[in-house]
């Protein structure tokens, strides 16, 4: 089969590779679509990801596809059944299980290699987390799920309420996920993107104010003239710089939340006001990641149709032009995601 393979540092190779040979939990499934993501962006720049790939290896992990084999004692899919697998499975044993932080599993099982035509799922995630793709609902729409986890879980957390004012900072893929997911429960919304075509897919999500931030532009004195004076009640983070980290702190409101949900580059450090935050009373929260739970939220919202691929995906790639696509997304923030056919 062909595959993308990445060997270090923006070094992807797209080459004929064996067809993985799967164990008796696993399914092997035709890969129908791959969706680029801002994660694998960081992993083709770096060369590799601690925690999830190690190269050389296949890499991709936002999927959707058709069982083609699976083993003996699989007992929950069929082959030619449509299905969508997350990237990762808990543990449901260790510390941080009990306790309901799935996502924190001492023993997180990783998933990579959507960048190909054919995929293996290992068994724990075939037993915990893949699911049947709803008749109606497309590849495209069905691989949208796992980053779409993450954001209903940052969204949660973060506690807003029907009518409350949320603040979201960056508007790529995960930013505007955040914008149509906070109109769905019915908040208003104020969009900070560096870009008018970002501004612009905001409004066309529902955004409410539009405004401008970048190095020359600071959003937190107009967040404050549009909410006389107060702030915000929540503020996500979408981007993952110290600055935006800034800005998120000074735009929400006494008692208000803000959820850091961009990570920021390893070793990068932030100067908080601690006056503000203790006798302002800010709950200041950290997203990582997504659960079986999530996953499943996810799904129930696209087999609905509240969220489509439509919004977040503006293109198709072959394969083959799976290194230029990566080239294209380096070049700035805020790109939408590319389909990849296998």
């Amino acid at each position: 089969m062909m595959a993308a393979v990445l060997y270090g540092k923006e070094h992807l190779q797209v080459e004929p590779v064996a067809i993985p040979t799967i164990g008796t939990g696993d399914i092997l499934v035709r890969v129908k679509v791959a969706l680029t993501c801002g994660t694998d962006v960081k992993v083709f720049r770096r060369g590799y990801h601690a925690r999830m790939i190690v190269p050389p290896a296949v890499f991709g992990h936002e999927l959707a596809g058709d069982v083609v084999a699976a083993g003996p004692e699989v007992t929950k899919f069929k082959i030619g059944q449509r299905v969508v697998a997350a990237n990762s499975a808990p543990c449901d044993q260790c510390f941080f299980c009990k306790r309901g932080l799935e996502n924190l599993c001492e023993d997180l099982l990783f998933n990579n290699g959507a960048y190909a035509e054919y995929i293996r799922i290992p068994a724990r995630i075939v037993e915990k987390n893949t699911y049947i793709v709803p008749d109606g609902v497309g590849y495209q729409d069905a691989a949208l799920i796992e980053p779409l986890a993450c954001v209903v879980r940052g969204f949660e957390e973060s506690a807003p309420r029907a009518g409350d004012t949320v603040s979201i900072v960056g508007l790529g893929p995960i930013g505007l996920m955040f914008v149509k997911l906070a109109k769905l429960y019915g908040c208003r919304v104020i969009a900070v993107g560096r870009r008018k075509t970002q501004l612009d897919r905001a409004a066309a999500l529902g955004a409410d104010h539009l405004i401008v931030g970048d190095d020359n532009a600071d959003p937190v004195a107009q967040i404050r003239g549009m909410t006389h004076g107060r702030g915000v009640d929540v503020a996500i983070e979408a981007v993952g710089k110290p600055q935006t980290w800034h800005w998120a702190v000074n735009m929400v409101r006494r008692g208000g939340t803000v959820n850091f949900f961009g990570g920021c580059p390893n070793d990068s450090k932030v100067n908080l006001d601690t006056a503000l935050l203790h006798y302002s009373e800010i709950t200041c929260k950290a997203s990582f990641h997504h659960t079986p739970t999530y996953i499943r939220k996810a799904l129930d919202l696209v087999s609905a149709g509240h969220i489509t691929a439509g919004f977040f995906v503006n293109k198709e790639e072959p394969l083959t032009n799976l290194l230029e696509v990566m080239r294209h997304l380096m070049s700035h923030n805020g790109h939408l995601k590319t389909a990849i056919v296998p």
